[in-house]
Protein backbone atom coordinates (compact mmCIF):
# COMPACT_ATOMS: atom_id res chain seq x y z
CA UNK A 1 0.00 0.00 0.00
CA UNK A 2 1.49 2.94 -1.12
CA UNK A 3 2.68 6.09 1.46
CA UNK A 4 -0.20 8.56 3.02
CA UNK A 5 0.95 11.56 2.04
CA UNK A 6 -0.01 14.64 3.99
CA UNK A 7 -1.03 17.08 1.21
CA UNK A 8 -4.06 18.63 -0.40
CA UNK A 9 -3.71 16.92 -3.79
CA UNK A 10 -3.71 13.63 -1.80
CA UNK A 11 -6.56 14.71 0.03
CA UNK A 12 -8.06 15.31 -3.70
CA UNK A 13 -7.08 11.88 -4.64
CA UNK A 14 -8.53 10.16 -1.49
CA UNK A 15 -12.06 12.24 -2.01
CA UNK A 16 -12.05 11.17 -5.52
CA UNK A 17 -11.35 7.91 -4.62
CA UNK A 18 -14.21 7.67 -2.18
CA UNK A 19 -16.93 8.91 -4.52
CA UNK A 20 -15.96 6.56 -6.96
CA UNK A 21 -16.19 3.78 -4.30
CA UNK A 22 -19.49 5.34 -2.87
CA UNK A 23 -20.69 5.33 -6.44
CA UNK A 24 -19.84 1.85 -7.50
CA UNK A 25 -20.80 0.31 -4.53
CA UNK A 26 -24.48 -0.08 -5.09
CA UNK A 27 -24.18 -1.70 -8.23
CA UNK A 28 -22.19 -4.13 -6.37
CA UNK A 29 -24.98 -4.39 -3.64
CA UNK A 30 -27.74 -4.75 -6.68
CA UNK A 31 -25.93 -7.36 -8.34
CA UNK A 32 -25.43 -9.45 -4.86
CA UNK A 33 -29.08 -9.03 -4.75
CA UNK A 34 -30.04 -10.51 -7.86
CA UNK A 35 -27.31 -13.56 -7.60
CA UNK A 36 -28.81 -14.46 -4.30
CA UNK A 37 -32.47 -14.68 -6.02
CA UNK A 38 -31.58 -16.30 -8.99
CA UNK A 39 -29.68 -18.82 -6.67
CA UNK A 40 -32.52 -19.38 -4.56
CA UNK A 41 -34.60 -20.01 -7.74
CA UNK A 42 -32.06 -22.30 -8.96
CA UNK A 43 -31.92 -24.29 -5.66
CA UNK A 44 -35.80 -24.32 -5.73
CA UNK A 45 -35.82 -25.57 -9.82
CA UNK A 46 -32.92 -28.37 -8.64
CA UNK A 47 -35.67 -29.65 -6.16
CA UNK A 48 -38.46 -29.65 -8.54
CA UNK A 49 -36.71 -31.63 -10.90
CA UNK A 50 -35.43 -33.86 -8.38
CA UNK A 51 -39.31 -34.44 -7.58
CA UNK A 52 -40.24 -35.47 -10.95
CA UNK A 53 -37.35 -37.53 -11.85
CA UNK A 54 -38.27 -39.16 -9.03
CA UNK A 55 -41.93 -39.84 -9.81
CA UNK A 56 -40.62 -40.82 -13.35
CA UNK A 57 -38.48 -43.01 -11.48
CA UNK A 58 -41.42 -44.69 -9.73
CA UNK A 59 -43.51 -45.08 -12.58
CA UNK A 60 -40.97 -47.43 -14.34
CA UNK A 61 -40.62 -49.86 -11.23
CA UNK A 62 -43.86 -51.13 -12.89
CA UNK A 63 -41.32 -52.32 -15.90
CA UNK A 64 -38.44 -53.44 -13.73
CA UNK A 65 -39.34 -56.89 -13.32
CA UNK A 66 -40.01 -57.25 -17.26
CA UNK A 67 -36.70 -55.25 -18.24
CA UNK A 68 -34.56 -57.60 -16.48
CA UNK A 69 -36.64 -60.41 -17.92
CA UNK A 70 -35.95 -59.46 -21.37
CA UNK A 71 -34.05 -60.77 -23.44
CA UNK A 72 -34.52 -58.85 -26.59
CA UNK A 73 -34.76 -54.99 -24.99
CA UNK A 74 -31.14 -53.41 -23.93
CA UNK A 75 -32.46 -50.73 -21.98
CA UNK A 76 -28.88 -49.02 -21.71
CA UNK A 77 -29.27 -48.74 -25.60
CA UNK A 78 -32.59 -47.22 -25.63
CA UNK A 79 -31.30 -44.29 -23.47
CA UNK A 80 -28.57 -43.54 -25.05
CA UNK A 81 -28.27 -40.10 -25.93
CA UNK A 82 -27.31 -38.65 -29.41
CA UNK A 83 -26.94 -34.98 -28.66
CA UNK A 84 -27.36 -32.41 -25.63
CA UNK A 85 -27.63 -28.65 -26.83
CA UNK A 86 -26.98 -26.06 -24.45
CA UNK A 87 -28.18 -22.28 -24.80
CA UNK A 88 -26.41 -20.21 -22.49
CA UNK A 89 -28.10 -16.79 -20.75
CA UNK A 90 -26.56 -13.78 -19.12
CA UNK A 91 -28.00 -13.18 -15.93
CA UNK A 92 -26.24 -10.59 -13.76
CA UNK A 93 -22.94 -10.86 -15.90
CA UNK A 94 -23.28 -14.84 -15.67
CA UNK A 95 -23.98 -16.92 -18.68
CA UNK A 96 -25.64 -19.62 -17.36
CA UNK A 97 -26.76 -22.65 -19.36
CA UNK A 98 -30.15 -23.80 -20.33
CA UNK A 99 -31.30 -27.04 -22.00
CA UNK A 100 -31.84 -26.28 -25.41
CA UNK A 101 -32.51 -29.76 -27.07
CA UNK A 102 -31.82 -33.51 -26.18
CA UNK A 103 -31.77 -36.19 -28.33
CA UNK A 104 -31.45 -40.04 -28.28
CA UNK A 105 -29.36 -42.41 -30.44
CA UNK A 106 -32.33 -44.56 -32.73
CA UNK A 107 -33.21 -47.82 -30.84
CA UNK A 108 -34.40 -50.74 -33.50
CA UNK A 109 -35.65 -53.39 -32.22
CA UNK A 110 -38.68 -55.77 -34.12
CA UNK A 111 -41.54 -55.40 -33.51
CA UNK A 112 -42.49 -59.05 -33.13
CA UNK A 113 -40.11 -60.24 -31.28
CA UNK A 114 -40.31 -57.74 -28.38
CA UNK A 115 -43.67 -57.44 -25.85
CA UNK A 116 -46.22 -54.63 -26.71
CA UNK A 117 -44.40 -52.62 -23.45
CA UNK A 118 -41.85 -52.23 -24.76
CA UNK A 119 -42.48 -48.46 -26.43
CA UNK A 120 -44.01 -47.56 -23.31
CA UNK A 121 -40.98 -48.51 -21.37
CA UNK A 122 -38.55 -46.74 -23.80
CA UNK A 123 -41.01 -43.52 -23.61
CA UNK A 124 -40.90 -43.58 -19.90
CA UNK A 125 -37.14 -44.61 -19.40
CA UNK A 126 -36.20 -41.29 -21.65
CA UNK A 127 -38.34 -38.98 -20.22
CA UNK A 128 -36.24 -40.34 -17.06
CA UNK A 129 -32.79 -39.87 -18.37
CA UNK A 130 -34.10 -36.40 -20.20
CA UNK A 131 -35.19 -35.43 -16.06
CA UNK A 132 -31.63 -36.22 -15.03
CA UNK A 133 -29.83 -34.18 -17.64
CA UNK A 134 -31.91 -30.89 -16.64
CA UNK A 135 -30.96 -31.58 -13.04
CA UNK A 136 -27.29 -31.81 -14.10
CA UNK A 137 -27.35 -28.35 -16.20
CA UNK A 138 -29.49 -27.03 -13.35
CA UNK A 139 -26.59 -28.07 -11.14
CA UNK A 140 -24.00 -26.30 -13.46
CA UNK A 141 -26.22 -23.02 -13.69
CA UNK A 142 -26.21 -23.05 -9.91
CA UNK A 143 -22.60 -23.58 -9.50
CA UNK A 144 -21.74 -20.80 -12.43
CA UNK A 145 -24.51 -18.51 -10.14
CA UNK A 146 -23.20 -19.37 -6.62
CA UNK A 147 -19.10 -18.89 -7.84
CA UNK A 148 -20.03 -15.25 -9.22
CA UNK A 149 -21.94 -14.35 -6.29
CA UNK A 150 -19.00 -15.87 -3.83
CA UNK A 151 -16.63 -13.30 -6.04
CA UNK A 152 -19.24 -10.38 -5.72
CA UNK A 153 -19.84 -10.97 -2.20
CA UNK A 154 -15.97 -10.58 -1.17
CA UNK A 155 -16.14 -7.55 -3.39
CA UNK A 156 -18.85 -5.77 -1.62
CA UNK A 157 -17.56 -7.19 2.25
CA UNK A 158 -14.40 -5.34 0.51
CA UNK A 159 -15.75 -1.61 -0.28
CA UNK A 160 -17.91 -1.71 2.77
CA UNK A 161 -15.17 -2.96 5.63
CA UNK A 162 -12.04 -2.19 4.03
CA UNK A 163 -11.85 0.27 0.78
CA UNK A 164 -14.67 2.82 2.52
CA UNK A 165 -13.41 3.18 5.72
CA UNK A 166 -9.81 3.53 5.04
CA UNK A 167 -10.38 6.12 2.37
CA UNK A 168 -12.55 8.07 5.41
CA UNK A 169 -9.41 7.35 7.82
CA UNK A 170 -6.95 8.72 5.57
CA UNK A 171 -9.48 12.29 4.48
CA UNK A 172 -9.84 12.39 8.42
CA UNK A 173 -5.98 12.17 8.77
CA UNK A 174 -5.45 14.36 5.68
CA UNK A 175 -7.76 16.77 7.12
CA UNK A 176 -6.58 16.74 10.72
CA UNK A 177 -2.84 17.58 9.60
CA UNK A 178 -3.89 20.14 7.13
CA UNK A 179 -6.11 21.87 9.93
CA UNK A 180 -3.33 21.61 12.19
CA UNK A 181 -0.80 23.11 9.87
CA UNK A 182 -3.00 25.89 9.33
CA UNK A 183 -3.66 26.59 12.72
CA UNK A 184 0.56 26.34 13.14
CA UNK A 185 0.80 29.17 10.43
CA UNK A 186 -2.23 31.35 11.72
CA UNK A 187 -0.53 31.24 14.94
CA UNK A 188 3.29 31.72 13.53
CA UNK A 189 1.59 34.70 11.78
CA UNK A 190 0.10 36.08 14.59
CA UNK A 191 4.40 35.62 16.46
CA UNK A 192 5.76 37.65 13.47
CA UNK A 193 2.93 40.29 13.41
CA UNK A 194 3.95 40.76 17.09
CA UNK A 195 7.62 41.00 16.87
CA UNK A 196 6.98 43.38 14.10
CA UNK A 197 4.33 45.65 16.04
CA UNK A 198 6.86 45.38 18.81
CA UNK A 199 10.08 46.56 17.25
CA UNK A 200 7.98 49.30 15.44
CA UNK A 201 6.62 50.14 19.32
CA UNK A 202 10.80 50.32 20.54
CA UNK A 203 11.56 52.16 17.10
CA UNK A 204 9.13 54.91 17.91
CA UNK A 205 9.86 55.28 21.78
CA UNK A 206 13.49 55.20 20.71
CA UNK A 207 12.20 58.20 18.23
CA UNK A 208 10.72 60.08 20.37
CA UNK A 209 13.52 59.84 23.25
CA UNK A 210 15.59 61.20 20.71
CA UNK A 211 13.50 64.23 19.44
CA UNK A 212 12.90 64.73 23.24
CA UNK A 213 16.26 64.95 23.98
CA UNK A 214 17.01 67.43 21.09
CA UNK A 215 14.48 69.51 22.51
CA UNK A 216 16.08 69.92 25.83
CA UNK A 217 19.48 70.81 24.32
Amino acid sequence: MAELKFTKSELRLQQNKLNQLQKYLPTLQLKKAMLQSEVSETRSEILTLSEEYKILQRSLQSYSKLLSDSQSFDPVKAVKIEKISRRYENIAGVEVPYLEMLSFQEYHYSLFDTPPWVDSAILGLRKTRTANVKIDIAKEKKTALENELRDVSIRVNLFEKILIPRALRNIKKIKVFLGDQQLAAVSRAKVAKSKIEERKSTARLKILKLLKAAHEN
